[in-house]
């Protein structure tokens, strides 16, 4: 009877036991995934990479503003092809740059200028002129415009080189150089077939 009687206390106590472990498991389940988002980037970084990843993530929101207009608005094929590729390519650019931004513990703007490129090509007035055209007309100014975008982050991109010292942060910009150079090549041609 007295194991009887020890069994029945002992079932709600285990419940108990069993209840707050779960609760402690989920805070515990949270711990890593965060980790996780930020893994294998390096906590090493100083006020130049900061300033890249600050002015750069608005800069490529910029990019990805103007690219989403072509699908409608283009009428070459190729510019539309272009725009599809810069998003694809700048999409988990900004992704990157928002894991680093965790990893060093220091906020994106939403939009807007910052500190390396004083606002210089962040998109506004880019999707403002863009907007209204239609065929040959937005074609040509696309492609202006997005010359134009890609030339200051690559000089954004090589004042990271310069005096960055994340590893992953200059390699970002390593990439970011190397595919909007091969892009400005390819769209400086288009322009002379639009």
């Amino acid at each position: 009877m007295n194991r009887t009687r020890t069994l029945t206390l002992a079932a709600p106590l285990v419940g108990l036991a069993l209840a707050l472990s779960a609760c402690g498991g989920s805070t515990e389940t949270a711990t890593p995934s965060t980790q996780q988002s930020v893994q294998g980037i390096s906590t090493q970084f100083n006020g130049a990479d900061e300033a890249f990843i600050k002015d750069m993530s608005p800069h490529h929101s910029g990019a990805l503003a103007m690219a989403e207009l072509a699908p409608t608005r283009a009428a070459n094929a190729d510019v539309k092809a272009i725009a599809a590729r810069i998003s694809a390519a700048q999409e988990p650019e900004i992704e990157r740059m928002k894991g680093m931004s965790e990893a060093w513990k220091v906020d994106l703007p939403g939009g807007g200028g910052g500190s390396m490129g004083g606002g210089m090509g962040m998109g506004d007035g880019d999707v403002a002129a863009l907007t209204p055209l239609t065929g040959a007309a937005f074609d040509k100014e696309f492609l202006t415009r997005m010359i134009a975008h890609h030339t200051s982050a690559i000089a954004m991109s090589e004042i990271e080189l310069a005096e960055g010292e994340n590893p992953q942060g200059k390699q970002l910009a390593e990439q970011i150089i190397a595919a909007q150079k091969a892009e400005i090549t390819e769209m400086t041609a288009l322009l002379t077939k639009v």
